[in-house]
Parts: C-alpha cells; structure tokens; sequence
C-alpha cells in the first residue's frame, strides 16, 4: 500500500474543512463533499477535489471520512453515494451520532464490504483545524493500516478501543465525555448570568477559585467568549442541544435518569430559538433570560 491515500471526506462543516485540509497537506489526495455547496468551496484552494455529489467523492477511495450532524444524516449521504463506494474500503465515521444510530451505520457498512470503524473525534474547529484532534476510534484490525495514516493526519492522539464497531464503545465513551463538558458550558454561562444578575463582579468569581480545585481552563476558555462577546461558533448551540438529546436518550436505554443532560438540552434548544443556534454553544448564555 502507497503511503498516500485517497480519501473522500464526507460534511466540510466546522469540523470536516480543517479535517480535509490536514489531511491534504499530509500528502494524501483528498476528494470532499458537502451538502452546502459554499462550505466546500474554498477548499479548492488548498489542491482539494470538490465534488458535487457523494458518489464522485468516495469512487475508487482507501478511506470514506464522514463528519455529519447525525446518524439519519450520515445514513442519507451514504445511500446517495452507495453506487460508488469500493468494497474494501475503510468507512471512518467520526461524527456523533449515538451507539444506536452507530450500529445502523455499522449494518449497512457490512452489506457493502466496508471495514467500519467506530471514531467520533475530541475537539473543536481550531482544534480540527490544527490537526490536534483526539480520535477514540473501535474497528476491525484490517482497517488499521489505513485508519491511522488518516488518523495521524488529523489528530495528535489515537485511543484505540476494544469491542466491536457496531457495538459503538467509541460512541459511547464520547456521550460521557460531551455529558461533561456541555455540562460544564452550560454551568459557566448560567454562572455569569447570575453573576451579572446580583451584581457582581465575575473577575471576583475568578480571583476567588484562582488555582483551586474549582478552577478549569475550560470554564476560563468559555468564560472569556461570554465576557468578550466572541460567540464565532467552534461547536454550536444546535449541536449541544443535539449531543444532549443523545446523551438523555442513551442514559434513558441503560436505566440512567439524565436529569442536567436534559436541562441543559432545553437550556440550549431556548438559545437557539432566540436566534443564536449557529453561535459557539457558550451563547448558551442568552437561555438564562427571556426573549
């Protein structure tokens, strides 16, 4: 197998374009789609073949890289590129669609000969973008010669899972890791909006859990968006309130009551409705006041 590959990457959207990008500049010829043909678009710019159907981009591919806001999404553009797709060719689903719509991939993966690995990524659009992502990925040992080229491609760390892809344990351990931090985003804009509410200072908030065990560079990170009014979306209102849905209902299957997942989606859902839903997801904030 030549070092480089070719590579289709399916949704160029905050995530997939700086996913694309890194992956050319590794040298592997990348062909990518997007259902909004203007996100694409300036990818050409950096030698990247833009295609305007799913199926131009995955025919003849080592490796078809899919980024989408969900499973039925994912499931759609897949059907629409089936015609066209190699048997034998590793499918790298690294959106976050739940253990369940996982496995519905993982199925229709298996009726086209596709080695399906189970790889939702950590991080956000410059961390994409950067090349700086942390796959957790789950799959068959036929795929791995393949997955980690692109893996090394766009990420700075691999956790490689035991289990079956299907099964989704990469799915999963993803859900537990987003319940945390859209637990914490959610936390750090309804913090300030009490803060702004009884008056008080939040550089107070910050020089009181200064070094503590309450601090986070994570709180400061989304704080500094609330506090500067830079909401240029890195992960969106849409998609929390999205994630959170998945988590409420994974936690619902296993017998979980998901009590702040489930406020935190509603929380996200008000923001959305009042215009900020393709803002950074710290414009959560806006939730805690009507209108």
């Amino acid at each position: 197998m030549s070092d480089n590959l070719t590579v289709a990457v399916l949704g160029t959207g905050l995530m997939g374009a700086g996913m694309a990008r890194n992956l050319s500049a590794a040298g592997h010829d990348v062909r990518v789609w997007n259902r909004t043909a203007a996100k694409a678009a300036p990818l050409a710019a950096d030698g990247i073949d833009v295609v305007t159907a799913p199926a131009d981009a995955v025919r003849g591919a080592d490796a078809v890289l899919t980024m989408l806001i969900d499973g039925p999404a994912t499931l759609d553009v897949l059907t629409a590129a089936e015609p066209a797709l190699p048997a034998g060719a590793v499918w790298l689903q690294t959106g976050t669609v739940g253990p369940e719509a996982q496995a519905l991939l993982a199925a229709r993966a298996a009726a086209h000969d596709l080695l399906f690995v189970d790889a939702p990524v950590l991080g956000t659009r410059s961390v994409a973008d950067s090349g700086q992502l942390t796959v957790l990925a789950a799959g068959p040992d036929a795929a791995r010669p393949v997955a980690d080229k692109v893996f090394d491609a766009i990420g700075r760390t691999t956790v490689w899972l035991p289990g079956a892809p299907e099964e989704g344990p990469a799915s999963r351990l993803k859900l537990v890791l987003n319940n945390w931090v859209l637990a914490l985003t959610a936390a750090t804009g309804e913090t300030l909006a009490l803060a702004k509410a009884l008056d008080v200072d939040p550089a107070r908030f910050f020089e009181a859990i200064e070094g503590g065990a309450m601090d986070s560079p994570y709180l400061r990170m989304k704080a500094a968006a609330i506090l500067g009014g830079d909401f240029s979306p890195n992960f969106t209102v849409e998609g929390a309130a999205k994630d959170l849905d998945l988590i409420v209902a994974a936690g619902q299957a296993a017998g979980v009551r998901m009590d702040v997942a489930a406020a935190g989606s509603a929380r996200f859902r008000r923001a959305a409705a009042q215009g900020h839903g393709a803002e950074d997801m710290a414009a959560g904030y806006f939730a805690s006041w009507d209108g």
